[in-house]
């Protein structure tokens, strides 16, 4: 995996919805031999300070309570982390600032904090805003998530193959010498003989990549089949992408992967095909 990513990032607020993720990270890190960065990012803004500067002094030294036992965390599993606490109205814009400033290629990320409206119960509102403009993959991890270790699944869109998502999960699968599934999910009985040679090809294309892989066509509503094809195979990471810009980026969050990542056991890569050049702030 040292050799798919080399620049890890850990977005955290050091809670109990973060342990997945900070587990998850410290056990990336260790096994590839990467440093590892993180961020915490604190909600705060000139006006709240001004305002209610006792509050915003409280958030502070929580903050700093929460730098410490992360660092104290990481000193304790051998893991060599630079973290840096950063202040600002949408912690979002943190996370995504401080991957573009190192550079990073893989976020490692909550799935959901506290639950809140029902369009946030799936993925939360912080989480989403990072997976729609991030610039690079992103790992999405449960609260219960640990490192793959039984099977990688890849779905892949019958009528627009990602040929890089396949190349990330395809290195993936071989450097941790593990199965790869290849799924293709067909519109309908009508797509399948299309969506089985667009199949055949992406396994082939997998293989050729040095990854011991096969494939599954299902036929249904992506995200459903996709849950349920890892589940049955005993995978333990679900690859997917995230294409186009920003625009592009939030119509297909608000689809397949949302649902991918709200209803999977397992932790979700998504793979970011064409990153943005800056943060949409809007």
């Amino acid at each position: 995996m040292a050799g798919t990513f080399s620049r890890l990032l850990l977005a955290t607020e050091h809670s109990e919805y973060d342990t997945g993720a900070e587990a998850l990270a410290f056990a990336i890190a260790r096994r590839c031999a990467l440093p590892l960065a993180a961020v915490l990012p604190v909600l705060s803004n000139p006006e709240f300070e001004q305002v209610a500067p006792q509050l915003a002094a409280k958030a502070d030294a929580e903050a700093r309570v929460k730098h410490d036992a992360l660092q104290a965390s990481a000193q304790a599993q051998g893991v060599p982390l630079a973290l840096q606490v950063r202040h600002g109205p949408e912690p979002y814009l943190e996370i995504v600032d401080e991957a573009r400033e190192r550079a990073a290629d893989l976020i490692v990320i909550r799935r959901r904090g506290k639950r809140g409206l029902l369009a946030n119960l799936l993925v939360g509102e912080m989480v989403f805003k990072v997976l729609a403009h991030a610039p690079c993959s992103v790992l999405v991890a449960p609260r219960a998530a640990q490192m793959w270790s039984r099977r990688v699944l890849v779905g892949i869109d019958p009528q627009a193959p990602s040929t890089t998502l396949l190349a990330q999960a395809a290195a993936l699968a071989a450097e941790c010498a593990l199965p790869l599934r290849v799924v293709c999910v067909a519109a309908g009985d009508g797509a399948r003989p299309a969506a089985q040679a667009a199949l055949q090809a992406v396994v082939a294309q997998a293989r050729a990549l040095g990854a011991d892989a096969d494939g599954e066509l299902r036929t249904g509503r992506p995200h459903q089949q996709l849950v349920e094809a890892a589940q049955a195979c005993g995978a333990d990471l679900l690859a997917v992408a995230r294409h186009g810009g920003d625009s592009l980026a939030r119509a297909w969050m608000g689809g397949t992967a949302q649902k991918v990542i709200g209803l999977a056991a397992c932790a979700v890569l998504v793979h970011v095909n064409h990153p943005h050049p800056k943060a949409d702030t809007t």
